[in-house]
């Protein structure tokens, strides 16, 4: 008897609890009555959480996956705090719910911030200078030793290794195989000698500061005139070397747009420069796969743009 193949691996973003715009008004009308009855509607989707927008107004996240709720709890905790201090609008909850028996895990909401993804727009590289201006000043702020220092207290120190250009080439060859199985990309010279090299650097010596930890091309909202609107999605938040939020550098911006976003933040040593940039191979590579193999054509050109930004003087 001939045994069947076994089922393939579920994909790494497949949730494990799935909030429809239904259950999510439910939940949002049960635990707030002033937000009884407001309209809902979907309105982004990750790995990780799922957003809608309740009322016109307010932005609820929902995990989707156990392995977000202590990035959630973190928001709740941290966001409050930081946001007076930055200078771009971050998300500040206003609306928080904990576990109860309708859902297992803790929720919330924050004023919408109006904007449409950098992935999204996808603005010629030539005009993302005053774009990366202003997110140089707004990292320059986010890195101050000194709001780790307020705000930092319990916070894990880099828990997914994202500043560690070893680490992070190692985790990278996989997804360049699975582009190139889905038929995106082939592996390319210039991203296999940075890999190659990165395998043996160690991690940046700097001291840890407060990161978003997770600053791609997804999280950097766009006002309709093509500067900055805001800054979402904080559920990797941590304390970390500034290499794991200077990743954007090297995937989103290129030639006079790089410069003058490491212009408006500071100099940036060698070896935190090599570690930012395999990381921002690794999140791009990432983003790419997701994107193909989900249908999300617009982020799958940015993703594989950033690839080729990562590895460009």
């Amino acid at each position: 008897m001939t045994t069947p193949p076994a089922p393939p691996p579920a994909p790494e973003w497949e949730p494990e609890h799935e909030v429809t715009a239904e259950a999510a008004a439910a939940l949002v009308g049960a635990r707030f009555p002033g937000l009884a009855g407001a309209p809902v509607e979907a309105l982004a989707t990750g790995w990780d959480n799922t957003v809608f927008l309740v009322g016109g107004e307010w932005a609820f996240r929902f995990p989707r996956r156990r392995i977000a709720v202590p990035g959630v709890e973190r928001e709740i905790a941290v966001l409050p705090a930081i946001a007076p201090r930055l200078p771009l609008p971050i998300p500040v909850p206003c609306f928080t719910a904990g576990p109860s028996e309708e859902f297992p895990w803790p929720f919330w909401g924050a004023r919408m911030i109006p904007g449409r993804e950098l992935a999204e727009v996808r603005p010629p590289d030539e005009d993302r200078t005053a774009l990366a201006a202003q997110v140089g000043a707004f990292l320059r702020a986010l890195h101050d030793p000194a709001l780790a220092a307020e705000a930092g207290d319990g916070l894990p120190h880099d828990p997914m290794r994202r500043a560690d250009p070893a680490v992070r080439a190692a985790r990278t060859y996989p997804r360049l195989d699975a582009l190139a199985g889905l038929g995106v990309r082939e592996r390319d010279g210039a991203v296999m000698d940075l890999l190659a090299e990165a395998r043996h650097r160690d991690a940046p010596a700097g001291g840890p500061v407060l990161v978003h930890g997770d600053l791609h091309v997804r999280h950097l909202l766009l006002a309709p005139d093509g500067r900055a609107a805001g800054v979402i999605d904080w559920g990797d938040l941590c304390l970390a070397d500034p290499a794991a939020d200077l990743s954007i550098a090297y995937a989103g911006f290129a030639g006079p747009a790089r410069a003058a976003l490491l212009a408006a933040y500071g100099p940036v040593p060698p070896g935190r420069e090599a570690a930012a940039r395999v990381l921002a191979v690794n999140l791009s590579a990432t983003l790419a796969e997701w994107a193909a193999s989900t249908g999300r054509a617009a982020l799958l050109s940015e993703a594989l743009a950033g690839l080729d930004r990562a590895v460009a003087d």
